[in-house]
């Protein structure tokens, strides 16, 4: 709520965050409000022997301060956001004041023991702040005013040293919480922002998906299927002017490459082998279908990834295979290219290596490529999974992206629903 609370650099954090400090400049304005009762009630209810006058200007000056803040935080929440804890060092002023004037000037009164009540309200108004240094720079004066005024009122009031002590101790146990907290509010604004942060940055990354998925299967359509469509239309009028044999075979041959780039592309858009043959063997399909585009040769190991395994993250790894794929086909240069899929300690974990040119150093310190789109995207949905993906540069070149996802399997499902059957059959 005071000075800078670090969570992030976009709009929607610096809004959240600054929400969150004006909705605690709002709560200490009001609590003034209950000193303000408090010091006036007392003065009318246990009114001191002397200097009540004194007492009742002191009240009256202090209201009529705490409507000035009022006024002030609603016509400049920005500035009060900042500086408002400032006012908290008044607040102990006037309870300081009240406290020494019917302490030492009127012994054996019991207004000045009620006025020292009031002390332990402020460090509450200090925990309103989300910086816990901010807090105990208020909070240890009030502690320090407040054991200051029960020393110099102690001899008027005939109290014991044991009573000082003891209530200097609650004072202090009342700071150290509030200090705490503070520090647990500012925690909490702080985690909240880099959720937005993250958040934004995914919306982000979203946004643009859909744009480059349709990018790349027009070019996968264009440079592809189209240009053999193309060639097989030149073909079938050279057939039909010159009855070439030569022409009908260059056009079933075009006609042949034709349908199996649509069924690539098509396999792209909705991978029916996922859901027939199992996650293996669509990891299968990309990487052959990957190696020509990329000029590379691929090896697939799926050793570890029985064929009749089914789980629940298939479709997550599915996508995030062919887009690494897809990095190594643009970006890489890779000769040799290997991809490992295996279930180990109930983790589904992909691995994709290439010899390549490697990643930047950049990239490989934020685990995200440069120039590599649409992973960032995947790495969100794979932390969103309780996964972790780590991209790693080798010694000289190539680059090793590891995806690790926690895998409950088909198995595992079935075995948890029948223990939990169990359970409700006994309970029944």
């Amino acid at each position: 709520m005071a000075a800078d609370v670090r969570t992030g650099d976009g709009p929607d954090v610096a809004a959240a965050a600054f929400d969150h400090a004006l909705r605690g400049v709002h709560l200490q304005v009001a609590l003034r409000w209950v000193l303000v009762a408090f010091t006036a009630l007392t003065v009318v209810a246990v009114p001191p022997a002397r200097n009540a006058v004194t007492c009742g200007v002191i009240v009256a000056g202090y209201a009529g301060w705490a409507l000035a803040i009022v006024v002030w935080t609603r016509r400049a929440p920005t500035s009060a956001v900042r500086v408002v804890w400032l006012t908290l060092f008044v607040d102990v002023a006037v309870l300081t004041a009240l406290t020494l004037l019917t302490g030492i000037a009127t012994p054996q009164s019991w207004t000045s023991d009620v006025f020292t009540v009031g002390f332990l309200l402020i460090p509450v108004l200090a925990a309103m702040q989300l910086q816990a240094g901010v807090c105990a720079a208020v909070v240890v004066p009030t502690v320090v005013a407040y054991v200051a005024a029960g020393i110099a009122t102690r001899d008027a009031n005939a109290e014991p040293w044991e009573s000082v002590l003891l209530r200097t101790l609650v004072a202090a146990g009342v700071a150290v919480g509030c200090i705490g907290l503070s520090r647990i509010q500012g925690s909490r604004v702080r985690t909240i922002g880099g959720l937005l942060q993250s958040r934004s940055n995914l919306l982000g990354e979203l946004t643009g998906i859909e744009q480059r998925e349709r990018r790349t299967l027009s070019e996968q359509l264009h440079d592809g299927a189209l240009q053999y469509v193309l060639a097989a239309r030149q073909d079938l009028d050279d057939a039909r002017d010159t009855a070439d044999p030569q022409a009908f075979a260059r056009l079933e041959q075009a006609l042949a490459e034709s349908s199996r780039l649509l069924r690539s592309a098509v396999a792209d858009l909705h991978p029916a082998v996922l859901a027939r043959a199992g996650l293996a063997a669509a990891v299968h399909d990309l990487a052959d279908a990957a190696a020509p585009r990329g000029g590379f040769t691929a090896h697939v190991d799926t050793t570890g990834w029985s064929d009749e395994l089914r789980t629940s993250v298939d479709g997550l790894l599915h996508r995030t295979a062919r887009e690494l794929l897809a990095n190594v086909v643009k970006h890489a240069g890779a000769r040799t290219v290997t991809v490992t899929l295996a279930l180990v300690d109930g983790w589904a974990r992909l691995v994709v290596a290439d010899d390549g040119i490697g990643i930047g150093e950049q990239a490989g310190e934020r685990g995200l490529g440069a120039g590599h789109i649409g992973l960032a995207s995947h790495a969100v949905r794979v932390e969103a999974a309780g996964g972790r993906m780590t991209v790693t540069r080798g010694p000289t070149s190539g680059t090793t992206v590891t995806v690790e996802v926690p895998c409950p399997t088909a198995t595992d499902v079935a075995q948890r629903a029948g223990v939990r059957g169990a359970r409700d059959l006994r309970a029944g």
